[in-house]
């Protein structure tokens, strides 16, 4: 999870309002944009996309050249303005525009303060963390990051929280495949169908629209990430993937969950476990913290000394396809609340027991940019007792998903704590 946000205390999840997708879309317009009392904020999107066209020596789509569309408009104005005197299109910077224009076509949100093409140049060029096949770079002109024919497959920029923004933290590069498959299938559809792929019986279809049940799996916890989940929920998922660069994780109990597995990526994680433990508040947590982590460690060591940090990553993702894993797993996360989840991860962070470059936010700062919805008064209410009783509910009964293949072998919890008990005394 390399320089990414931990994200807290996330807003509560309602319908999304125009004055907060005004207030993204209309966020920044560039100098000598004509007053016109007539205008639509998205209008002037559109008028300032047609202007930085303009100012880095780019025609707009022909689809966009019309008389009367303001991206042509905010073409001309920015023609006249700048002349001969414009920026170099770096593939970066024409992304950035396609997306920006993809985004006002769709009438989503972008944050231009914090995506820019400085921030799109750093997004992950690597595998596709949901089919994990390598992607190429940067295309011109469109969303798709375009590669030669016989080059590594094609990738796409994608709203990972469909009712956000396009801004930092929700944008993550997966295959055009997987993109196509999810379509508009928010987090909550993507959980169920993963659930109902997972648990199909042998006479049962377990792959749909080109994609195994695993990759659903790996795509409905990737969306997880970035949408607000009841805590029980969040603290019963398993983490089949783990984020990759700049996505930012705002559930308390996956953000614990993927910093206790991101433990084992580096050396020195025995000196950092007893930091950890020292830190976890009651002594039945922190009993379920030891168990939890060292069969989480015995996994880890089946991976091998010698591993890349790809084969390492991939590993402890393989992991919590154990039943075992993930029933040691909500032992520790439901017996801490969100709030102790989120201090235990601030504590880490100040005491440098945190792996990977991740980095601490509040939610205000971490969701800035996002346009979530905001519930308000008796919708705000409302949210919060359904939200508490989905959580009673969640501990009562864990997802089915969440704990796949119950009936695991007899001898895996003592193959378990042999190895974790030889490994926690080995010298780091």
């Amino acid at each position: 999870m390399a320089q990414a946000a931990f994200l807290f205390n996330t807003p509560a999840a309602a319908s999304t309002t125009g004055a907060a997708l005004q207030a993204v879309a209309g966020r920044r317009a560039p100098a000598g944009l004509p007053a016109d009392p007539a205008a639509t904020p998205l209008d002037t999107t559109g008028w300032a996309i047609g202007h930085d066209h303009a100012h880095y020596r780019l025609t707009p789509p022909l689809a966009h050249l019309h008389a009367h569309n303001p991206v042509r408009q905010g073409w001309q104005a920015g023609r006249a303005v700048y002349g001969e005197r414009t920026l170099k299109a770096t593939p970066a910077v024409r992304q950035w525009l396609a997306l920006r224009l993809a985004a006002w076509q769709g009438g989503q949100g972008f944050d231009d303060v914090q995506v820019t093409p400085h921030f799109l140049a750093q997004l992950q060029r690597g595998p596709c963390p949901v089919t994990r096949q390598n992607l190429g770079v940067p295309g011109l002109g469109t969303t798709d990051m375009a590669t030669p024919a016989d080059g590594p497959a094609a990738a796409t920029l994608h709203c990972l929280n469909t009712h956000a923004a396009y801004a930092a933290g929700n944008l993550v590069v997966l295959h055009p495949r997987v993109a196509e498959a999810r379509g508009a299938l928010d987090a909550p559809a993507l959980l169920a169908l993963a659930e109902r792929l997972s648990n199909a019986g042998p006479d049962e279809a377990t792959e749909l629209r080109g994609m195994g049940a695993a990759e659903w799996g790996r795509l409905a916890v990737l969306a997880s990430f970035a949408t607000p989940l009841p805590h029980a929920r969040a603290a019963c998922l398993p983490l089949a993937v783990l984020p990759p660069n700049r996505l930012r994780v705002i559930n308390p109990a996956q953000a614990l969950q993927v910093m206790l597995t991101l433990q084992f990526a580096a050396a020195g994680y025995a000196r950092r476990l007893l930091g950890l433990a020292a830190l976890v508040p009651g002594s039945d947590a922190r009993q379920a913290f030891q168990i939890f982590m060292h069969t989480l460690l015995s996994r880890r060591l089946a991976a091998g000394p010698q591993a890349d940090a790809a084969a390492v990553r991939q590993a402890l993702e393989d992991s919590w396809a154990d039943p075992l894993v993930n029933r040691r797993w909500q032992r520790l996360a439901l017996r801490l609340t969100a709030a102790e989840c989120e201090q235990l991860l601030a504590r880490a962070a100040q005491r440098g027991l945190v792996v990977g470059g991740a980095r601490w936010a509040s939610a205000e700062a971490a969701t800035e940019g996002w346009a979530l919805p905001v519930a308000t008064g008796a919708t705000a209410r409302a949210t919060t007792q359904a939200t508490a009783q989905a959580g009673a509910q969640a501990s009562a009964t864990p997802p089915s998903w969440a704990r796949p293949g119950s009936a695991r072998s007899l001898g895996s919890q003592n193959v378990a704590s042999c190895a974790g008990a030889t490994a926690s005394g080995s010298p780091q």
